[in-house]
């Protein structure tokens, strides 16, 4: 009785046919963040039967004004047990897998083979290294992907965009991995990007004797952008996944492309 009316208004839209997909679905999300934890959230309110969820952070206090599972009562928490909980009370039947793991060049394909193989991989995270590795572990194994590009310091979500990686623009993020992706011959990578100009952030007081600067102090994030873009990216996988529209062909890496060295994996993850 439970499970009926929690997915009767589903029902109305995707028939049978589309939920028993859904049901039958693995996805994997990739990072629980401002975007990660919203569509994770989106797909176990979506109907999905089984969700891998990998975070290595801990929820703070500066996640509360944009994350889905960010509150006081969870500071301090894993982002990764938060979640499990979330999906379980959302949905009883979902299967979750989870894992707090910072992934590496070097462990992220130990770490992808130890769950099941995913119908769909979801990359909501924000380091580029990663990025560039789960992309090309999609690659390998022929596992559809999309990959959220950056949030920071955009404020309007009506100019958010799925595109391919090579043809987006006003985006930092977006700059750097189309460029990786042209050097390592990652081609076919679909991203969720914002085409609007970022705002331009005026820091408070004087910057180090080095001249660094840090995230907190350059890169601001609205409450409503990152949940915006993790609601986009499940609602496109649900769609594809429930038969909607077709799923489109998984990334591909390019014939003699340039091989990684362990030195230019350490450069590629300090870009």
């Amino acid at each position: 009785m439970g499970q009926s009316e929690r997915l009767a208004r589903l029902r109305l839209i995707l028939g049978d046919a589309g939920l028993a997909a859904l049901g039958g679905s693995t996805v994997m999300v990739v990072g629980l963040g401002g975007v990660g934890a919203s569509c994770a959230e989106a797909l176990a309110r979506g109907g999905v039967g089984s969700l891998i969820v990998l975070d290595a952070d801990v929820v703070e206090e500066s996640n509360i004004n944009r994350q889905a599972l960010a509150f006081y009562s969870t500071i301090g928490r894993t982002k990764t047990d938060v979640m499990r909980d979330m999906i379980a009370d959302i949905n009883p039947d979902c299967i979750v897998h989870s894992q707090q793991v910072f992934l590496t060049w070097e462990n992220h394909a130990h770490v992808f083979a130890a769950f099941p193989r995913p119908d769909y991989v979801i990359d909501c995270i924000d380091t580029i290294s990663q990025k560039l590795a789960i992309a090309e572990w999609c690659a390998r194994h022929e596992v559809p992907l999309v990959a959220s590009m950056g949030a920071a310091n955009k404020l309007d979500p009506c100019q958010l965009e799925f595109a391919d990686i090579q043809q987006t623009g006003n985006c930092p993020m977006s700059t750097v991995v189309r460029r990786q992706c042209q050097r390592y011959g990652i081609e076919n990578l679909e991203v969720l990007y914002s085409r609007e100009r970022p705002v331009r952030i005026e820091r408070a007081g004087a910057a180090s004797n080095d001249g660094a600067t840090s995230k907190a102090e350059t890169l601001g994030s609205m409450s409503y952008m990152p949940p915006v873009m993790g609601q986009m990216l499940a609602g496109l996988v649900i769609r594809r996944l429930a038969g909607m529209t077709p799923i489109p062909t998984p990334p591909r890496i390019r014939q003699h492309a340039d091989k990684r060295t362990d030195t230019q994996q350490r450069e590629s993850a300090q870009s």
